[in-house]
């Protein structure tokens, strides 16, 4: 791939120092995924960092009876945080990642990130930025599924799904929604159709469209 240190300041704005650049060019592994590709799983071993350039992964988080709940997205511009904590902590991974979309990552070794932490502030505060907002994300998990009910929590949801996707359709069936939410299939679509019939929301066979008059946003203050 040809990609270089100016493609790499020009998605992580906040990384300019030459030297930490080119490091990024020379050590840095390129690599793609396509929709639906797993790039971290339960148990696996971390061994690079990475850096989203373009695309967008989601984040999700298993309990020991196997349920699964969707936690954030990453987007370019972003990292890892529990990658970074596994790499630091040499642990295995407690989340899956998955491609959203065709997604493009700059991989960065362990002993560089270990490295970098120590000669450069820019990089040390990428990783600081990075703790603090995945830590007010998870707050916002723990406050949905605590204080709000589920009708909420799927119009939060498809909300970041259209605002993620920039689009005016998914494609996802309701068994996958209800997986991410950790609830039922049957209640998804019970709500999907509440939904359809305050015309917020139009359903087709594994679609879900979104009127363009609407920001569903606003639709949780109504």
């Amino acid at each position: 791939m040809n990609f270089n240190e100016n493609d790499i300041k020009q998605v992580f704005k906040q990384l300019h120092h030459p030297d930490l650049l080119k490091e990024l060019e020379q050590y840095g592994k390129w690599a793609t995924f396509h929709p639906g590709d797993i790039m971290i799983n339960y148990g696996h071993s971390i061994k690079t960092v990475p850096l989203v350039m373009s695309g967008s992964i989601k984040v999700i988080r298993q309990d020991e009876e196997g349920n699964e709940i969707f936690l954030y997205y990453l987007k370019p511009g972003q990292t890892c945080a529990m990658s970074l904590t596994c790499c630091s902590t040499y642990q295995p991974s407690q989340i899956r990642a998955e491609a959203e979309d065709t997604t493009l990552i700059l991989a960065i070794p362990i002993d560089r990130h270990e490295q970098w932490m120590n000669r450069f502030r820019e990089w040390k505060e990428l990783v600081a930025n990075t703790y603090s907002l995945r830590f007010q994300e998870l707050l916002q998990t723990i406050d949905s599924i605590a204080f709000k009910k589920m009708d909420e929590r799927l119009l939060e949801y498809l909300h970041l799904k259209f605002q993620q996707r920039d689009s005016l359709s998914l494609t996802i069936t309701h068994q996958e929604i209800a997986n991410e939410l950790g609830t039922s299939r049957e209640v998804i679509s019970r709500l999907l159709k509440q939904m359809e019939r305050r015309g917020i929301v139009t359903l087709g066979r594994n679609k879900i469209y979104r009127k363009k008059s609407t920001t569903l946003s606003s639709d949780l203050l109504s």
